[in-house]
């Protein structure tokens, strides 16, 4: 029995150093070398990023050019509004199977701890395979039918509200530590200056865009609707401020600010989003089409590069957050960044079809209408209470053990 055990531990031995050889031998390979191989996961990160890109460009090109290549399939003539709506559906098509490639990913790859594993290879390699298996994912559901596909439609409108709730937490997150970072005994006395000029620099212009808001979005003051939301992001920005300065917090002027061009930034947004036809928008020359295609690729871009980052942040998420880490240690957690991804495809559909598919998107837009506006703003609204929870959640928990009888 013992003997057996021996030979079993000296098996796995064996085969792990064989993994870690082959490791080591493609990482002083080329580039395409580690590529066909597989053995870097921070390049290969970068693969899966443009993965996403070109499967939301197909996207985009299915809802804006495809209804008059996809007229001759039959099942999809049922899609109610006609070739419009036949656009928007051939989005949650090419959304569906992005999502089910990256949840693949995400269950094949969940728990991987260590390099030099097979799940760290099949995340790392395997270029061929997975890229035939996305590219059959995102042709299967063209051959479902369109009662799953509304389904999916369904489902991804709370899919892309994971995916905002995990990126807003990682936004405050990455302020909070970067706060943290200033006012820590190491960097105090180097970053004061600095962490004053950052804040200083962050509310000019975060009172400089409300003003601009104002300028632009309220040419008239039946604009009651925007009014309100811009007045309304100057109280939450006074808001945070007084919290933050507040004696038993003490979290100082850098968070607020940042966290004030965050919520300026999401009212505009949120604004930018309202229907061109509205009256409140202001009617200029500048919205032609190489202005129109500019602003969408610029778009399309921050997008991918927003999902690239929340997804190597999975750090924010953890309860106890080790300082050391093992030399063998993967860098960034390989399931959640895949999970990340899956609901970046979800949320992704719904920019491209305004949050709406029952509705037509016009060519080279994304984000607009309504639904779109009003996702903004209570992501806007969302954010600042996630901020001042984690302001005085601590104070909040404290005061809690204190009163508990001993």
């Amino acid at each position: 029995m013992i003997i057996s055990r021996l030979e079993l531990g000296m098996e796995e031995t064996s085969t792990s150093n064989s993994i870690s050889n082959r490791h080591a031998k493609l990482l002083t390979g080329s580039w395409l070398t580690q590529f066909r191989h597989g053995s870097n996961p921070w390049m290969a990160r970068y693969v899966y990023s443009l993965m996403f890109l070109l499967a939301n460009l197909l996207a985009w090109a299915v809802r804006d050019y495809g209804p008059s290549a996809l007229t001759e399939m039959k099942r999809l003539k049922s899609c109610q509004g006609g070739k419009d709506c036949l656009g928007t559906e051939g989005v949650l098509r090419v959304s569906m199977g992005c999502f089910i490639f990256y949840l693949t990913m995400f269950l094949s790859t969940a728990g991987t701890s260590k390099l030099h594993v097979r799940k760290e290879l099949w995340h790392s390699g395997w270029w061929s395979a997975k890229i035939f298996l996305m590219i059959a994912l995102i042709v299967l559901p063209f051959f479902l039918p369109t009662q799953m596909i509304l389904i999916y439609g369904d489902v991804a409108h709370f899919g892309a509200g994971v995916f905002l709730l995990i990126q807003l937490i990682s936004i405050i997150s990455f302020i909070t530590w970067l706060n943290d970072c200033c006012l820590s005994e190491k960097y105090a006395v180097r970053c004061h200056i600095h962490s004053m000029l950052l804040a200083t620099v962050a509310y000019i212009v975060s009172i400089l865009g409300i003003i601009l808001m104002y300028i632009w979005y309220t040419p008239q003051p039946s604009c009651l609707l925007n009014i309100f939301f811009i007045t309304w992001t100057l109280v939450l920005l006074q808001l945070m401020t007084s919290v933050s300065l507040h004696p038993k917090i003490s979290a100082g002027f850098l968070t607020p600010g940042f966290m004030g061009l965050y919520v300026v930034f999401l009212c505009w947004s949120a604004i930018r989003s309202e229907p061109p036809d509205d009256k409140c928008l202001r009617k200029s020359e500048a919205s032609r089409d190489w202005l129109t295609i500019i602003s969408f690729v610029v778009a399309v871009l921050a997008i991918v590069i927003a999902t690239f980052s929340t997804g190597i942040d999975s750090k924010c998420f953890q309860f106890k957050k080790d300082e050391t880490q093992d030399e063998d240690a993967v860098p960034y957690g390989f399931g959640f960044f895949h999970l990340v991804f899956a609901t970046g495809a979800m949320y992704f559909a719904m920019l491209l079809t305004g949050w709406n598919y029952h509705h037509p998107m016009k060519k080279w837009t994304i984000d607009v209408g309504w639904t779109s506006t009003w996702v903004r703003i209570v992501n806007e609204w969302l954010a600042v209470c996630v901020y001042l929870w984690m302001l005085v959640a601590p104070i909040v928990w404290k005061n809690r053990q204190v009163e508990q009888p001993a």
